[in-house]
């Protein structure tokens, strides 16, 4: 089938299935794979316009009995969809690149961090591969900072920065970063694989043919 045959399916199945976007079924089937979203799990969804996200998230907390909670974080104001999300999901209008951690962090239950980190942020796409990779890698990288805090690689912040150096992912937490796949992104990896017990790529099967786009998958953050 071709490219946009496939487009085509998941398109009509996200319409059929009521997700506003195809984006929807990348999610589910990283959830069939890896199950990092569980009942009563907090979630942040960095990058989440137009909300296809947000609804997977929320149908894998289960029952709103199981509490948890979705927050969705857009440059653009992104409504909740009416379907599949409930009370549990709202969001928040701000520019993740310039978004203080401690702000990230009173966002969530009891701030005291999310279990799982989810980034579907993609750059303006201008059609220079190497442009829009250097772009993706400057999102990615802002995605983990903003889950994982300082890490090693990263230069020491000035003293009063402190409060900042702290992630947002508890302990035992996931991680999912879309990417433009390049050189670098082997980079993003090589940062993550001994901070979490797991990290593996993958390539959803809702991707279009024609795109580069490639998903970190990091299991179970180590402290």
């Amino acid at each position: 089938m071709s490219g946009s045959g496939t487009a085509d399916f998941f398109y009509r199945e996200a319409q059929r299935l009521g997700y506003v976007a195809r984006s929807a079924f990348k999610l589910l089937q990283i959830q069939k794979q890896y199950k990092l979203i569980t009942p009563g799990s907090s979630v942040v969804d960095l990058g989440c316009a137009p909300g296809a996200w947000l609804q997977v998230a929320c149908q894998s907390l289960g029952p709103l009995k199981n509490g948890g909670v979705v927050v969705g974080i857009d440059l653009k104001k992104v409504k909740v969809p009416s379907t599949h999300c409930d009370s549990r999901v709202s969001t928040v209008c701000a520019d993740v690149m310039n978004l203080p951690k401690h702000q990230l962090l009173n966002l969530s239950p009891q701030k005291k961090g999310f279990s799982v980190v989810l980034s579907d942020m993609c750059p303006l796409v201008s059609g220079i591969t190497t442009r829009d990779a250097a772009l993706s890698m400057e999102l990615g990288m802002r995605a983990l900072d903003l889950a994982l805090g300082k890490t090693e690689k990263q230069p020491n912040h000035e003293e009063e920065e402190e409060e900042d150096d702290v992630g947002v992912l508890k302990a035992g937490g996931h991680l999912i970063v879309k990417l433009l796949e390049s050189e670098d992104t082997k980079e993003l990896s090589k940062i993550c694989k001994p901070l979490f017990r797991k990290s593996s790529w993958l390539r959803p099967k809702a991707t279009r043919s024609n795109s580069r786009e490639i998903y970190l998958i990091c299991q179970d953050l180590q402290h």
